[in-house]
């Protein structure tokens, strides 16, 4: 061998060993690293046998599994040396055995829904409503409108497709938020067993000191009045008491109205409620419900002011006893238009105290037409002002356009305007009435409601009773009375006709009548009576 084979030769061989140095001290500082490693995670059983795992594979392998010193050295698989450490396995972790799987609890009965929070919505189906006709939904009623109360412009939902059962019930204020809306898609019934109402109550639904309340949707409040209508002694009921003026052709009479056959509903109190009553309120809509079947009036409003309803029907029969369809009562700045209202007594009454009251384009009918008063009975003053009634269509009533007063009352009536009155088959289109008396008898007295400002234009159809009945009082005659535009002719039914009829009347004939009323004075009273300041409305 030449010396330069034996330098390269030791060349190679050197660089072998450091090759081989360099080697074993990788691998010990990598299983230096995985011990620590398993160490900290050894509280996870899991974690443990993976590293296990990992561990053994570092264990030397069989020698048919190694390589040749020569080839490139494999962390996973290095070649056994006797200077390579051995390591000992780790300790086994014993794995636990698996628990019992445990039953989950049965889930708790399902309890009625609760809005959400910052909702603006209240249904009373979420509020514990069954909606089935048959259980009483009155509290799920009250729940929802304490929620809805304590939220402005909130809404509180009466759903369609359901029959809600509720009692006596009163949705108060003052402490509300404005701009309530109930929302009403469902039907309302009343309960038909007297003990639901003790004595007696004068209102069933009632909203009562709101302010921007409306009262909306396709829905229906059912009074279920029957019961009430048909009681032991119908006759003690108040009558409406220009039947007088209306005569059978069998020359008796009509003293009392027909009454229904009687039900088997009956015992319920003498006091009979108003179905839906608002009183005390500012900014008050409906629109849109029906009313039926009320045990008395079906609408009323009192004490409030700035009134709109519209695209409403009341429905009740035609003998249903003093059902009136709306009541107004101490209310001022009022709108009513667009609505169908068939009742047993007046469609629209228009109280004492109010004043700025416009209706139009209503359907009345059947009914006792649309009326002031009555007014002045028990010899209270009486202010109503600035009143008008255009637009309607009347057909079966008994009487049409009416201001009726009680004797012995004090204050006005004054600015009134009847106008574009369609009559079809009305007893009594035309009447004013200071002799009004529900009673079987009367006393005369001295005193009345002044009547004095009050036009009637365009009134025309047909009547089969009397076209005209003026009835104004000895010492506070009816001034200022103007017609124009009337036309009405007679339809021979049932009852005795009559003229015109005019007593103690004053006023102008802008244009020529059919028939003539030739019993109107024409001009101002030589004298008439005079109010104390204390009884002249202001």
């Amino acid at each position: 061998m030449t010396t330069r084979e034996s330098q390269r030769l030791r060349s190679i061989t050197m660089m072998i060993l450091v090759a081989v140095l360099v080697w074993s001290v990788t691998l010990q500082t990598c299983i230096a690293r995985k011990g620590r490693h398993w160490r900290h995670h050894r509280s996870s059983s899991s974690s443990s046998s993976s590293l296990s795992d990992s561990l053994s594979s570092k264990k030397p392998k069989s020698h048919h599994n190694s390589h040749s010193h020569k080839s490139k050295p494999q962390l996973k698989t290095p070649p056994p040396k006797s200077s390579s450490p051995v390591l000992p396995q780790p300790p086994q972790v014993q794995q636990p055995p698996p628990s019992p799987q445990v039953q989950p609890p049965p889930p708790p009965p399902p309890l009625p829904l609760q809005p959400l929070e910052g909702s603006q919505e209240f249904n009373v189906l979420d509020f514990g409503a069954k909606g089935d006709g048959m259980s009483d939904d009155t509290e799920a009623f009250e729940a929802a409108w304490a929620s809805a109360c304590k939220v402005e412009a909130s809404t509180m939902v009466i759903p369609s497709d359901c029959i809600f059962l509720v009692g006596p019930i009163s949705f108060s204020g003052p402490y509300c938020q404005a701009n309530i809306v109930f929302q009403l898609d469902g039907m309302i019934v009343a309960p038909t067993d007297s003990e639901s109402w003790g004595r007696g109550l004068l209102w069933w639904i009632e909203f009562t000191k709101l302010k921007g309340i409306t009262i909306q949707g396709n829905g229906v409040i059912d009074g279920r009045g029957t019961g009430w209508w048909q009681q032991d002694n119908p006759f003690d009921y108040p009558i409406d008491d220009d039947f007088k003026l209306i005569v059978p052709l069998n020359n008796s009479v009509q003293e009392r109205p027909p009454m229904p056959i009687r039900s088997e509903l009956n015992g319920m109190p003498s006091i009979k409620p108003t179905a839906l009553r608002f009183y005390g309120s500012i900014d008050v809509t409906v629109t849109g419900i029906t009313i039926q079947n009320s045990p008395q009036c079906h609408l009323k409003f009192d004490n409030c002011v700035q009134v709109l309803v519209h695209d409403v029907t009341v429905s009740s029969p035609g003998d249903s006893p003093n059902t009136d369809g709306i009541h107004l009562q101490n209310t001022r700045d009022v709108m009513i238009h667009t609505s169908t209202l068939a009742c047993g007594d007046d469609c629209i009454s228009i109280q004492t105290g109010c004043s700025n009251v416009y209706v139009h384009n209503v359907n009345c009918g059947p009914g006792h037409g649309i009326s002031i008063g009555s007014l002045g009975k028990d010899s209270t003053k009486a202010c109503v002002s600035n009143i008008t009634v255009r637009d309607v269509v009347m057909h079966n009533t008994m009487t049409g356009v009416r201001i009726k007063t009680w004797q012995g009352g004090v204050g006005s009536v004054k600015g009134v305007l009847f106008s574009n009155i369609q009559l079809t088959e009305v007893q009594l289109p035309i009447v004013i009435d200071q002799f009004y008396c529900d009673h079987s008898k009367c006393r005369n007295q001295t005193s009345a409601v002044a009547v004095e400002g009050v036009t009637y234009e365009k009134i025309r159809g047909t009547y089969t009773v009397k076209p005209v009945h003026f009835a104004c009082s000895d010492s506070f005659p009816c001034v200022d009375v103007q017609l124009s535009g009337i036309e009405l002719k007679p339809v021979q039914l049932q009852y005795h006709m009559y003229d015109p009829f005019c007593w103690k009347t004053f006023g102008l004939l802008n244009s020529p009548t059919v028939p003539p009323i030739d019993c109107l004075q024409i001009g101002k009273p030589a004298r008439n009576g005079v109010h104390t300041d204390h009884d002249i409305c202001v």
